[in-house]
């Protein structure tokens, strides 16, 4: 255990947390909503500091990321909890506190990066797999250990975050996907017990501090998948964040404690239809085959970026440029 940071003492030795828009006000021996920070005689304490739950070489289309170094590989690594509690998480068994776990310290880890970046096998570390910002100690820690070794640091987040820590740590962060769940206040208090605002403002806040981000919108029927929502978001993202923004829309699969049946396809269509009136890069996540994963130029309609699942096959891309037609092409590349 590792003594937090963003806390204050109250009355009868509780703590209130100051992490995340949760504010748990935590009682001694007591955890909050993440599970992952815990009242020690007064003091609040990370529990999962250094421990890792999963760790794997992906690649970085799985994050997903599109428009960042494409086609290369990252170390990935995740640990225990999370600040939300979305009844649909696909990895409710990681974000519930409920696997095991190895440790690692932070130096150990950055040298691990170090060494698979030297041998060209990786472009950095990806904080992921379950909710980050819950890590908040040990990322921070890490990430700047990545930075000094020259190798990149990636958030998959769900962006449920306080401003003061998310500036503490937004300067060692590369590139982000942050996953807005719905653009409804009222499903993010009902569905994930969390809150919209908070989430909107870490998008900004990345973005104007030239942050790579990328949106990802898991799309449920009958919940967040109506016309009037999706152009809400859609939007959004174009007057916040810019129309160069990637926004994924992603296929919700029954987990955890949804049972509802999967997304229909045609409905992520919908949605990309509304999305591409507006934004330049939209694109489909977890449906059959690779529909909607390439990169197409939207002024000449060529496909610049070819891809199979998580992987580049094609690259048409010159200089930031399209290869047919030389309009830019806003990809981050070597």
């Amino acid at each position: 255990m590792k003594k937090a940071s963003y806390w204050e003492t109250r009355p009868n030795e509780s703590v209130l947390c100051l992490l995340c828009p949760q504010y748990c006000n935590i009682q001694p021996g007591k955890i909050g909503v993440c599970r992952a920070r815990r009242n020690v005689e007064g003091e609040l304490v990370s529990l999962n500091y250094g421990e890792i739950t999963s760790f794997a070489l992906d690649p970085i289309e799985k994050k997903p990321l599109y428009h960042f170094y494409p086609g290369s590989e990252i170390l990935s690594v995740g640990t225990k909890g999370c600040n939300l509690s979305c009844g649909f998480c696909q990895n409710w068994e990681i974000s519930q506190g409920r696997a095991d776990a190895y440790s690692i310290t932070s130096k150990a880890l950055a040298e691990v990066v170090a060494d698979y970046g030297r041998k060209r096998e990786s472009i950095g570390l990806s904080y992921t797999y379950s909710e980050p910002l819950v890590w908040f100690e040990f990322v921070l820690e890490t990430a700047g250990l990545v930075h000094e070794k020259g190798f990149k640091n990636v958030l998959v987040t769900n962006g449920h975050i306080n401003e003061e820590p998310f500036k503490d740590l937004l300067p060692y962060i590369d590139a982000m996907n942050i996953d807005v769940k719905s653009f409804s206040p009222s499903f993010y208090a009902k569905v994930c017990h969390g809150k919209l605002a908070p989430v909107l403002r870490t998008a900004k806040l990345a973005r104007e501090a030239g942050c790579h981000i990328e949106i990802t919108n898991l799309v449920i029927p009958g919940l967040n998948d109506s016309r009037n929502e999706i152009s809400k978001l859609v939007n959004w993202v174009a007057t916040t964040l810019g129309d160069i923004t990637p926004l994924h829309f992603s296929r919700y699969y029954p987990a955890y404690k949804f049972k509802e049946p999967s997304t229909p396809v045609d409905t992520l269509r919908m949605a990309a239809d509304i999305a591409r009136s507006k934004l330049k890069y939209v694109y489909l996540g977890n449906v059959p085959g690779k529909e909607g994963a390439d990169t197409i130029c939207y002024e000449c309609g060529n496909t610049v970026i070819e891809r199979s699942v998580f992987g580049v096959t094609e690259y048409h891309i010159r200089d930031a440029e399209c290869g047919y037609c030389g309009a830019p092409i806003h990809v981050i590349q070597t």
